[in-house]
């Protein structure tokens, strides 16, 4: 085989060994004899075979769990809550360069941030300001993660559990208000309805003919309940006026 053969050949082969390819959502951070260059991607790009080594770096978003946590919250109860956090890779040199793990990394600071955030808060507060609390997670993590070229896009608490205890209680006090509320409707409820009957016995007050007309309304009502016996309060006026028809009628004619 001629010699410039050979070269040709031997240059092929170290053009095709150095070739790379980086997907789209990929980068390829270079190090020469053991040195950053640079970072290169996506697409094909090329490396000097036996003296440079590319890494590659996935930047799309990862789900990192983080399960079974306890903690104590500022009134000293303990609870257990799990988290998930969507995290993704933007400076890839960085990630490569400043931790070793990203994911035990990312998990150990999570698990830091929220014992510390959970202890700053009441249980009522971890119930009710989940939203709050994640997004003071979110911004405690990624303060930590950010030298390393990590951006925390999210952190959501997927469950809270407290001592069955303390269900307990919780769910007698919640009882304890809906009680308190039904006898306070109850109350202003009575309190309308007394009112309205003492605008309506002040409108039959100043109207006879009203309170008679109410006071048919009621028999009318009595009547079609299909009762036994029905008691019929009269006015005095008509008991004195069927009196003195009486006496009129027994009297004895004069001659």
């Amino acid at each position: 085989m001629p010699f410039s053969a050979f070269v040709v050949l031997a240059a092929l082969a170290l053009l095709f060994a150095g070739l790379r390819i980086a997907r789209q959502y990929e980068r390829g951070v270079v190090l020469r004899f053991g040195r950053y260059v640079a970072t290169r991607g996506p697409g094909l790009y090329w490396i000097v075979p036996l003296i440079e080594t590319a890494v590659t770096v996935d930047l799309r978003i990862v789900t990192t769990a983080v399960s079974g946590q306890e903690a104590i919250s500022r009134d000293n109860v303990p609870i257990k809550i799990d988290a998930v956090i969507w995290r993704r890779i933007v400076m890839a040199e960085r990630s490569v360069f400043e931790v070793r793990n990203i994911e035990e990394a990312v998990t150990q600071v999570a698990i830091t941030a929220l014992r510390d955030i959970i202890g700053r808060h009441t249980l009522d507060d971890i119930l009710k300001e989940q939203a709050e609390i994640s997004a003071a997670m979110q911004t405690a993590i990624d303060a930590v993660t950010e030298p390393w070229g990590v951006k925390v896009e999210r952190v959501a608490m997927k469950s809270v559990e407290i001592p069955p205890t303390m269900q307990r209680a919780m769910a007698q006090e919640a009882e304890a208000l809906r009680e308190k509320r039904a006898r306070i409707i109850k109350a202003e409820a009575e309190g309308e309805a007394a009112e309205k009957l003492r605008q309506a016995a002040q409108v039959m007050m100043g109207s006879p003919a009203a309170l008679e007309l109410r006071r048919m309304q009621m028999l009318t009502e009595v009547g079609a309940e299909q009762n036994t016996m029905t008691i019929v309060m009269m006015p005095s006026e008509f008991v004195e006026a069927a009196r003195a028809l009486g006496s009129l009628a027994t009297k004895p004619e004069k001659n």
